[in-house]
Formats: C-alpha cells, sequence, structure tokens
C-alpha cells in the first residue's frame, strides 16, 4: 500500500498519472472529494468493481456510484434528456449523486441489477484528473455500516493494506456524503439530504 500526498487545491499531474495507471491495471485507489474520501477503480474493469465490495464489505445488491470528469462524460454511462442537462447544469460540478437510466457499457455489478446508475462530478480538481480518461466508481472510503473517517489516516485505521493507494489531501472539504437526487422521475426526488443544499430554482 502507498500513500500519495497530494494537493488539494492544485492537482499535481504525475501523482494523478501514477494512480490512474494503477487503476487502469486493476487496483483500487482512495481519493478525496468534495464531500468524503472515495474508493475508486475502473468502472469497466469487474474484477476490480468486485474488490471494492470486499474491501468495504459492501453487499453486492448494494449499488455502487461513478465519478466521471466532466458533465459531457455523463453521456458514456448514463442516457441524460434535454430537461434533466439543465437541471444538472445547475448543480454540477458540486456535492450531489444524481441518479440516470445507466447505458449498455455499464456492469449491472456496479449497479446491483438496477438499470438505473448514480453519477457524481465532485467539485475536485484531483476528482477530475483521476477520472479524466475513464470512469471511477464513488462510494465512501469505509467499511459497510462503519462512520466516515474524515481524513486518510482515518481510512487507513479502517481499510489498511487492502487499499493500494490512498491520495491523502487533508480532511475534505464538506465532510458529510452528498445528496442524492432520483432524475429518473419527475419531478426528480431527493433521495438523501447531504452535504449539497438543493433550491427550487435549480430543479427548473
Amino acid at each position: 500500500m502507498k500513500i500519495i500526498k497530494i494537493d488539494g487545491t492544485n492537482s499535481e499531474h504525475d501523482k494523478i498519472k501514477i494512480a490512474r495507471m494503477a487503476m487502469k491495471k486493476g487496483s483500487i485507489i482512495v481519493y478525496p472529494t468534495d464531500t468524503v474520501y472515495g474508493i475508486g477503480a475502473n468502472v469497466f474493469d469487474e474484477k476490480a468493481i468486485l474488490k471494492v465490495f470486499s474491501i468495504k464489505k459492501r453487499p453486492l445488491n448494494k449499488p455502487l456510484s461513478v465519478c466521471i470528469s466532466k458533465i459531457e462524460d455523463i453521456k458514456h454511462v448514463a442516457h441524460m434528456d434535454a430537461e434533466a442537462e439543465t437541471i444538472i447544469r445547475n448543480i454540477l460540478p458540486g456535492p450531489f449523486t444524481i441518479i440516470l437510466k445507466k447505458n449498455d457499457n455499464i456492469s449491472s455489478l456496479l449497479t446491483a441489477g438496477s438499470d438505473k446508475i448514480g453519477i457524481r462530478i465532485p467539485d475536485n480538481s484531483i476528482c477530475k484528473d483521476l477520472s479524466k480518461e475513464f470512469p471511477i466508481t464513488s462510494t465512501s472510503a469505509n467499511l459497510s455500516g462503519y462512520d466516515i473517517p474524515e481524513s486518510a489516516d482515518g481510512v487507513l485505521e479502517q481499510l489498511g493494506s487492502s487499499i493500494d493507494i490512498i491520495m491523502d489531501a487533508g480532511i475534505c472539504k464538506h465532510g458529510i456524503p452528498s445528496t442524492v437526487i432520483d432524475m429518473t422521475v419527475y419531478p426528480p426526488k431527493v433521495l438523501r439530504e447531504g452535504s449539497g443544499n438543493i433550491c427550487s430554482e435549480d430543479m427548473v
């Protein structure tokens, strides 16, 4: 297991490249977001996805979300109509997880058999660089049912050597998981209140 110290306000591209190349080869990383630390793996690598479930001790019937770099990348993982796009552009990047209908190229293992997928675009330059070449998993870096650590040190205590690389950027901005919004229904429905504040103007 390797710990990489990284500046949370100014991505260091050589360090990002190390982590991205590791994920290409099936490794599992922990990375900072704008909410809490997340566990990252290549979403197109089913063996790596299974590792994430195993590391978290997370039941396979509970889906994992994905992290992407920009709104334009949503088309690579999900279906987004013009109405949804307008709302999404009001709230992302930011501390939200949006639920959309998944594309066929996304493994049902990731979504626990559902035709829906959770998508994050954190307001964090490290996340954007890590997911620039391919989407990565976005799930809190903790054991299922346990408190979410606020720091990389806390992640290390809880998950230990099961992680290949920890990107340590100190304490995350919000420290509370994202707000989850189901965009497959109209009007969109908040499924979980989190660090993202939503107002009626954002939803139209």
